[in-house]
């Protein structure tokens, strides 16, 4: 996918782009802190509504490492490339299940030919809108683990047929070893708090079913009733988040997906400022933009 069309001045877009080793740190040290905290707010207050908001925001952060692999996949996590291969093979990507290899193929072919017959993520976008039943069994599968099982269930029968899930072959592993030693070492981790249980119900249960409710999310947010056609101010689109959305499904800047299609290559924490230079530059109200999710879902239920 090729755009000749230049949103905002280049010596700008030159600045918005440079990757920083230092922003790659901070970001994966964030991302496992905020799951290490969630673990230990449960353990000093072992109460009910602790273990639920710790629940979702471990899912939340759980998605954070895709979002975070995702970056690394595109090679601007980080400004040395070893260091991205590496934090985002290892730290991000294996510990939920991903790939990066296999992710960064699928993705790259998603970005050239977004919202076209060759996406492969269009076969989950174009399913929208659809009816409020049709939503409210969808989010049903993903926080019942229906949707996991279902992936897992796919990937069995890819190993013996040429049979494809769509949009399952973004979690397609070269090898199932990186997600084993890293979850080994996690199950290591709170034995070694003493606290073995905690591996199943506060790392487990969040990745089979928060962290799809926030993927299922994410992707009708993204691109869910956009335009099929070539223009990333359209075919993706951005949505303002509060902090709870942030906190809850929407971290790390990954609502602003139109700025992230129109310059791939801007860092996921330039993303917000890339939004306002393109506002400045006067494409505003190009931009499919909504003021929130529940606007979104109220879309996609139309």
């Amino acid at each position: 996918m090729a755009h000749p069309i230049r949103y905002i001045p280049k010596p700008e877009l030159r600045c918005l782009a440079k990757r920083s080793d230092l922003w790659g740190i901070w970001l994966t040290v964030h991302v496992w802190g905020v799951i290490g905290l969630a673990v230990a707010a449960f353990i000093l207050f072992p109460t009910p509504w602790v273990f639920v908001a710790s629940f979702l925001i471990i899912g939340s952060r759980q998605h954070g490492l895709a979002i975070l692999a995702h970056e690394t996949a595109h090679g601007v996590m980080f400004k040395n490339k070893a260091l991205n291969e590496w934090v985002g093979k290892y730290l991000l990507a294996a510990p939920y299940g991903g790939d990066l290899l296999s992710y960064r193929h699928y993705h790259l072919k998603h970005h050239r030919y977004a919202q076209s017959k060759d996406d492969p993520d269009l076969p989950l976008s174009a399913k929208f809108p659809t009816t409020k039943s049709s939503l409210r069994r969808k989010f049903f599968r993903d926080i019942t683990g229906q949707t996991f099982l279902r992936l897992k269930l796919a990937a069995w029968k890819m190993r013996n047929s040429n049979e494809i899930l769509p949009g399952s072959d973004a979690f397609q592993k070269s090898s199932p070893l990186p997600f084993w030693v890293t979850n080994a070492f996690l199950f290591g981790v709170f034995i070694a708090i003493g606290h073995p249980w905690l591996y199943l119900t506060l790392w487990l249960l969040p990745l089979w079913t928060w962290f799809f409710v926030c993927i299922r999310l994410r992707n009708i947010a993204e691109h869910g009733m956009t335009s099929n056609d070539d223009n990333p101010l359209t075919h993706a689109r951005t949505t303002h988040a509060n902090v709870i959305e942030r906190l809850l499904f929407a971290p790390y800047w990954v609502n602003y997906h139109v700025e992230h299609h129109a310059y791939m290559f801007v860092p996921c924490y330039r993303l917000k400022a890339l939004h306002s230079a393109m506002v400045e530059a006067g494409h505003g109200d190009e931009m499919e933009i909504q003021n929130n999710y529940a606007a979104v879902l109220k879309l996609a239920a139309a």
